[in-house]
């Protein structure tokens, strides 16, 4: 017995104390890791099992009778192909604006809420805001287009209708490309800010109420209060949070662009996923469409690297 205890040490690298504490570690919680076996199996089946398919990313074509290895190799040519792309720094930009006002707008959106609704001291009240502003996120996003649709339309759409009385003529909304980018992301603030701002309103009751008491000690009033102990204590939240945002940079909510995209908002609505999406599966050029997607892929958790590298030099707040 203790001669296989050995050889098991020597083949897994580990000294005599780190397997005993890794044995102990399983029987201890076993059955914890028995409930994490679903989570880990659905991710390398879901997420890291698909990931074979970035093979086709360097062929010519597909065919899914012969399957990838079937495929001609030709390198490095589909992303030659794509940096020539006509279509590849409209899509570049699109995606990167529509990213950058989603940051700039929309995340702290959700913070703004949480520290208003901290403030309320009113729990009925409090508690009647809250769930209104959840509502809008189990609102399906088909809805929510079909409402901007209703509302921007011509005759007796509310914008409209609000223009009239300011002697303005109607406008067609959803087919001005000037107005894609503003309607995606105030519809995002809308329906997103009330059910983000839950995470932030639990690092908003973790902070000690001890330090608001000192602070009215202190001759503190609300602003400073707010400034010294609230926006510090959820700060490392809030980092975390950004973190993940920025390694999202090049991903764009893909089912709302494309259900909200018509042929004249092409040129400010055209963005990754949809180039994918109309390459790969509405022309079936799935080598080519591969290619964009592990570009895109790449740069995601490239920036994600950067940001938690930035953070963590910072303010010593990071994901690992």
């Amino acid at each position: 017995m203790e001669l296989k205890h050995q050889l098991l040490t020597k083949k897994s690298g580990m000294k005599p104390g780190k397997w005993s504490f890794v044995k102990k570690e399983l029987q201890r919680n076993k059955y914890v890791y028995i409930m994490l076996i679903p989570v880990v199996l659905f991710y390398l089946i879901f997420s890291y099992g698909p990931m074979y398919g970035l093979l086709m990313a360097f062929q010519k074509s597909y065919s899914p009778i012969k399957g990838i290895m079937a495929g001609q190799w030709i390198g490095f040519d589909n992303f030659k192909m794509f940096f020539e792309s006509y279509y590849f720094w409209r899509i570049i930009k699109n995606t990167l604006i529509l990213s950058f006002y989603s940051i700039i707008f929309g995340f702290p959106a959700p913070i703004i809420l949480a520290l208003l609704l901290n403030e309320v001291r009113n729990k009925w009240f409090k508690s009647t805001i809250q769930t209104v502003s959840y509502m809008p996120h189990f609102i399906s996003v088909v809805v929510v287009v079909g409402m901007l649709k209703t509302f921007s339309a011509l005759d007796g759409g509310l914008f409209n209708v609000v223009r009239s009385f300011f002697d303005l003529q109607p406008v067609m909304f959803l087919a001005e490309k000037d107005m894609f980018r503003p309607l995606y992301i105030l519809s995002n603030i809308w329906q997103g800010a009330g059910w983000a701002s839950i995470i932030f309103l639990a690092a908003l009751s973790g902070i000690d109420p001890q330090l608001y008491e000192a602070a009215k000690i202190d001759g503190a009033g609300r602003w400073k209060q707010l400034l010294n102990i609230t926006l510090p204590g959820i700060m490392p939240t809030v980092v975390v949070m950004l973190i993940l945002r920025l390694g999202a940079v090049m991903n764009s909510d893909f089912q709302k662009i494309l259900l909200m995209q018509t042929a004249p908002t092409y040129e400010t609505s055209d963005v990754i996923s949809t180039f994918v999406y109309r390459s790969g599966v509405l022309e079936g050029n799935y080598t080519y469409s591969t290619a964009i997607g592990l570009i895109n892929g790449v740069i995601n958790f490239s920036l994600l690297l950067l940001a938690n590298s930035i953070s963590k030099k910072v303010n010593s707040t990071s994901l690992w």
